[in-house]
């Protein structure tokens, strides 16, 4: 029997119990605004800018409690960093929560605040990756519901999970830059949020604000690094994710 972490892990929104309770939100809930969508994101379809992504590249996410910096190698997961690569210049992540923040174990997003456009990119699969690197501290990896599942949510490892490494999760990067912001994400709600990921793909962000208002959340993910990018992020010792870490217990 896996762990109870790593099989939460498998519990992504196309394999949420159907049958969770529906409670009516009140109707004069006042919702914060998407930041406005890119035509792409707002009219086009998993694959309209689907192309190879660069060999090396970086993302600059801007959230709620900071920024931080993913590299991305794609001879670690080719298929997963092109799938990122495309949903980055889609402008997919702008708006997300950070729906699942579970301390000591990962935290999770990828499910994108407008239902419409979830639902365009629910079946959007992609086959599964050869495991070149370990789930170790600050790496990022998809989640999956099985093989070759992985659609657009995504997790970064808190701690040393290399027991999730047996199971086929495949990292395609890691974070230099900002390790202390992610570490600060707002994670009291624990599994809650990540329980209920049926209603967050039919209600999106209506739902989370009004039942997990504390969540924190994506502002931007840029392309910073590569040829489609502003200049590199310069990594920080101090506060990048180290590339291997010491031995951890499996989560």
């Amino acid at each position: 029997m896996l762990p109870s972490r790593s099989r939460w892990l498998l519990l992504l929104a196309f394999a949420a119990c159907p049958f969770l309770g529906c409670e009516s939100d009140p109707a004069d809930k006042q919702i914060p605004p998407l930041p406005k969508a890119s035509p792409v994101t707002a009219e086009g379809e998993p694959g309209d800018s689907a192309k190879r992504a660069p060999d090396i590249y970086q993302v600059k996410f801007e959230t709620t409690k900071g920024d931080f910096v993913v590299e991305v190698d794609r001879s670690w997961a080719p298929r997963g960093a092109d799938r990122f690569y495309e949903l980055v210049n889609q402008q997919f992540y702008d708006g997300n929560k950070f729906f699942r923040v579970v301390k000591g174990f990962m935290v999770q997003f990828g499910i994108h605040g407008d239902p419409g456009v979830s639902r365009k990119w629910r079946d959007a699969r992609i086959r599964d990756d050869e495991v070149k690197k370990s789930n170790t501290r600050g790496f990022i990896t998809f989640a999956t519901s099985g093989p070759n599942s992985r659609t657009t949510q995504v997790f970064i490892n808190f701690e040393n999970n290399q027991g999730l490494d047996q199971q086929g999760f495949s990292p395609f990067g890691r974070v230099i830059e900002g390790m202390e912001v992610v570490d600060s994400l707002y994670g009291e709600y624990g599994e809650a949020p990540s329980q209920a990921q049926q209603r967050i793909q039919e209600e999106g962000n209506v739902f989370l604000v009004d039942k997990f208002p504390k969540l924190d959340t994506i502002k931007t993910a840029r392309i910073v690094g590569g040829p489609d990018g502003e200049a590199p992020a310069k990594g920080d010792e101090k506060d990048a994710a180290k590339p291997e870490g010491g031995a951890g217990d499996a989560k």
